[in-house]
C-alpha cells in the first residue's frame, strides 16, 4: 500500500499579509514533517506536497480555518516514496507566472465537471485547448486537443496574439495538470473579449481520478512536478524518468542515446548547454550519487 499522500493545492484570493501568513504555513509544514513547496502572492496561493495522509489532511483543515481558503482547491494521489525531500514557503509575485495583470472580474469563468467533460469536448463548437508546456503535452494529453508548444506558461500570450483567427465567440474549452493554469488562463481570455470560456475543473489530475480509464479520453501519462516524473491513468508512478539537465521526460529508450549521460545531458539538450554547464552537472550528479550511497538526500534534488 502506498505510504505517501501527495497534494496539488491552490485558491486564486487577495493575501494581503504575506510574511506573517509564510512564517503560520511554515512552521505548521516542519512541525509536522510535510515536505514540497507553497506559493503565496498577492493574487493567491499554489503549492504541491506530500507527508503522512493523516498529516496532509490536518494541513488542509488548517488553511481552510482561514476564511480566505475556506474552499481551497486540492488533489490526493499516492505513492511509495516522499517525492520533495525540501520544505518551503515562498513569497512570489505571481503563484503561477503568466506576466500579465489580470482584473480580478475576469476570474469568473464555468468550471466543467470531469464527469460532464467528455460530452463537453467531443461538441463541434468547442476548441479544446492545452494549456501545459510541450515537454508536458510531449507524454499525453487529450485526445483532438489544440497544443500551444509553449515552452512555458509565460508564452501563452503570446499564442493567443499569434492565433487571431480564435474566434471570440465559439466556445473554447481549457485544460491544464491540476486546474490553476487553465483557471488563471481562461481569466486572461475573458480578459481579451473571448465570451464563451470554460475550463476543467480540478484538472487533468482530478479527471483521471474520477473517469474510469475504458471510458476516458485522455491518452497517454500526466507530467508532474515532483520526483515521480508523471502519473498514469491510476494516478500511480508512469513510467518516465527525466533528465536532470533538461528537465524534460524521457524513456528508457531514450537512455540509449548517444549524448545521454545521467543527470549531465540528454538527446534533447546536449548540444544547448556549455562544456561549463555540463561540468557542473557532472559534479552535482557525482555528489547525488556519493548521498545515496551513504543513506542521505542531496540537497540538489526536490
Amino acid at each position: 500500500m502506498d505510504k505517501i499522500t501527495v497534494c496539488a493545492l491552490y485558491k486564486f484570493v487577495e493575501i494581503k499579509n504575506l510574511k506573517e501568513l509564510k512564517n503560520k504555513i511554515l512552521a505548521f509544514l516542519k512541525e509536522n514533517n510535510i515536505y514540497g513547496t507553497i506559493l503565496i502572492a498577492n493574487e493567491g496561493i499554489n503549492g504541491t506536497i506530500s507527508g503522512d495522509n493523516p498529516k496532509i489532511i490536518n494541513l488542509i483543515n488548517f488553511l481552510k480555518s482561514d476564511v480566505r481558503f475556506s474552499n481551497i482547491e486540492y488533489k490526493l494521489s499516492f505513492t511509495n516514496n516522499s517525492p520533495f525531500y525540501r520544505t518551503k514557503v515562498k513569497i512570489k509575485k505571481e503563484i503561477v507566472t503568466l506576466g500579465v495583470k489580470i482584473k480580478k472580474t475576469h476570474y469568473n469563468a464555468t468550471y466543467i465537471n470531469p464527469e460532464e467533460w467528455n460530452e463537453f469536448i467531443k461538441k463541434d463548437d468547442v476548441i479544446l485547448i492545452d494549456t501545459r508546456n510541450k515537454y508536458e503535452t510531449s507524454i499525453g494529453s487529450f485526445i483532438n486537443s489544440v497544443d500551444p508548444q509553449t515552452d512555458s506558461f509565460r508564452d501563452f500570450p503570446n499564442f493567443v496574439k499569434n492565433n487571431s483567427d480564435l474566434p471570440k465567440n465559439k466556445k473554447i474549452a481549457m485544460f491544464c495538470t491540476g486546474g490553476i493554469r487553465c483557471e488563471k488562463s481562461t481569466a486572461y481570455l475573458k480578459s481579451k473579449g473571448f465570451k464563451y470560456v470554460y475550463h476543467l475543473k480540478g484538472g487533468i489530475l482530478n479527471y483521471l481520478k474520477k473517469i474510469d480509464k475504458k471510458d476516458s479520453l485522455w491518452k497517454g501519462d500526466c507530467f508532474v512536478f515532483d520526483n515521480r516524473v508523471s502519473v498514469d491513468h491510476n494516478l500511480k508512478k508512469g513510467n518516465y524518468d527525466q533528465c536532470h539537465a533538461c528537465r524534460i521526460p524521457i524513456t528508457e529508450n531514450d537512455k540509449k542515446h548517444i549524448h545521454y549521460v545521467e543527470g549531465v545531458s540528454c538527446g534533447n539538450c546536449y548540444n544547448k548547454t556549455t562544456p561549463e554547464k555540463k561540468n557542473r552537472f557532472r559534479e552535482r550528479q557525482k555528489q547525488i550519487k556519493i548521498a545515496k550511497k551513504i543513506g542521505i538526500n542531496h540537497i540538489g534534488e526536490n
